[in-house]
């Protein structure tokens, strides 16, 4: 009797060890999710950066509701820099036009005469991907003009000819740039022209947090990025161009800037500064799929924000 029990307890001993050990390697598995490798290539194929990230959302504590972003990348901070809500958001990937914040930025600086006629010519064409444009070789326009429909209406040649103006050139601008992302703190951002047409402008969404704020502090920027349509003279004619983003002429968004973009390499993008549930945030969205994705992303930023402000906690940036 004495041997059965013996046995008895050595061999809930054995297992209870056995037990004990298989639950401290899953809590540990728990506590540390596997890293996904995620990898971004140009055009040609050539691997650009290869970034470590968690592949699960980051959201505040007690939040009321998961919120279901489907943007690959997604980032919200307030006015101190504090993440609200992340997924993704330091995986390098290309931009788009978001670019052409960048590209008012660093025209600005040089303290332009924006009264100036600057002409489109053959050089701001489009090759790279055949991009439509209502502004022909030959056409003359001012260069804050340019500045509005590059900012507005995402307008190619605009952005590629106020570049090319640019003292020394389209050279000297694009050192310019990445001088710029540099002097911000944008250290996984590289620019290789002015329009983000090619897949090789690249970011991340935390940089581009940066750059938003940054381009907040130029109230022509501002202006021109949330101005809902204008109406141009060109060669003679008015022709109406209208904001790449949707939201601005919506009343129930307060956005203070906004800057979309596309290319496939890049998906549809959209960074915005506006006023949400009371607050002044950064919002960035990079590859999204389908045409309202990013659209409704914001839309579902803002109500879950708008929904869960009293409950949700300051997360330190990280």
């Amino acid at each position: 009797m004495r041997n059965k029990l013996g046995t008895a307890v050595l061999l809930a001993s054995l297992l209870g060890v056995n037990l004990v050990a298989i639950d401290a390697a899953q809590a540990a598995t728990k506590k540390k999710p596997r890293p996904v490798a995620v990898k971004t290539e140009s055009k040609s194929g050539k691997h650009l950066r290869k970034v470590s990230a968690a592949p699960a959302e980051t959201l505040r504590p007690q939040s009321p509701a998961q919120l279901a972003v489907q943007s690959g990348a997604a980032l919200v901070i307030d006015q101190n820099g504090a993440a609200i809500y992340q997924k993704n958001a330091d995986v390098v990937a290309p931009i788009a036009s978001i670019t052409k914040l960048m590209t008012a930025m660093v025209v600005l600086d040089s303290i332009p005469d924006l009264q100036e006629t600057i002409t489109i010519s053959s050089e701001d064409v489009d090759t790279l991907r055949g991009s439509r444009s209502r502004l022909a070789p030959g056409v003359t326009l001012n260069r804050e003009t340019a500045l509005l429909l590059a900012l507005m209406s995402s307008e190619n040649r605009a952005a590629h000819a106020l570049a090319r103006h640019y003292p020394g050139g389209i050279h000297a601008f694009i050192a310019a740039m990445n001088h710029k992302a540099a002097a911000l703190g944008m250290t996984h951002t590289h620019f290789s022209d002015p329009t983000g047409l090619t897949s090789e402008n690249v970011s991340t969404a935390r940089d581009l947090s940066r750059m938003v704020e940054a381009a907040a502090h130029y109230p022509l920027i501002r202006e021109f990025s949330t101005t809902a349509g204008s109406s141009v003279e060109v060669s003679g004619r008015k022709l109406d161009f209208n904001n790449t983003n949707q939201l601005v002429k919506s009343n129930s968004w307060d956005i203070h800037l906004s800057k979309t973009g596309y290319i496939q390499e890049a998906g549809k993008c959209l960074v915005m500064q506006a006023r949400v549930a009371d607050k002044p945030v950064v919002i960035v969205l990079l590859d999204s799929a389908g045409k309202l994705t990013r659209i409704g992303d914001a839309n579902r930023i803002k109500r879950w924000m708008e929904s869960s402000t009293a409950t949700r906690r300051p997360m330190t940036r990280a």
